[in-house]
């Protein structure tokens, strides 16, 4: 088993940026976000008994799951969160395992938005939160989501505090706006992980 660093952050903080940049140095990145993706792909049980639950409306023409629909059922209604969380989790858990096992390389890069919400971060053996200010965050999502303040507020507050996320963490980057040295950031931490990874062979 490969060493496992777990890349996480808050919504709008810029996680895919980093793991890009990871990703052109060549390491392996398991995306949490993805496997969540394919393990509600048209035809899987898993979509079947979403739709099974929540009805037709949460289907699309095409067979693909209404994201957005499913989103605002879940944020208005905790129990229905639950249920989902109930059947999605164990099958992107099961996944995510596979994913790890199949990696050749000294360490690899999973990428998992909620991993404190979520409780999972004793899975990884080192923690790199992507750091960014709350008021960054509501910009650049209402930005890339064409959504409301509402929405985006409601999706910050169902996340854990920044100064919580921070607590966690093994190493910070910082990905603000006006940052230009990303790239030298992430060359910096990828030698420190490759050293870390054999330390612990």
């Amino acid at each position: 088993m490969p060493y496992i660093v777990a890349l996480t952050g808050g919504i709008g903080s810029g996680k895919t940026t980093v793991a890009n940049e990871f990703a052109k140095l060549g390491v392996p990145l398991v995306d949490a976000d993805v496997i969540a993706r394919q393990v509600v792909e048209p035809n899987t049980p898993a979509l079947e008994s979403i739709k099974r639950h929540f009805g037709d409306g949460v289907i699309l023409p095409n067979r693909d799951l209404n994201r957005q629909c499913l989103r605002e059922i879940i944020f208005s209604k905790p129990d229905e969160k639950k249920w989902l969380n109930d059947l999605l989790h164990p099958l992107i858990q099961q996944e995510t395992q596979k994913q790890f096992q199949q990696v050749n390389y000294p360490y690899l890069l999973w990428v998992v938005p909620l991993l404190i919400e979520n409780n999972i971060h004793h899975l990884a053996d080192r923690v790199l939160v992507v750091d960014v200010t709350v008021e960054e965050q509501i910009q650049r999502t209402l930005k890339r989501d064409k959504t409301s303040l509402e929405q985006v507020t409601n999706i910050l507050n169902a996340q854990v505090s920044r100064e919580k996320r921070l607590s966690y963490a093994n190493d910070i980057i910082t990905n603000h706006s006006h940052d230009t040295d990303l790239s030298d950031k992430v060359a910096a931490f990828h030698n420190q992980y490759l050293t870390l990874a054999k330390i612990k062979k």
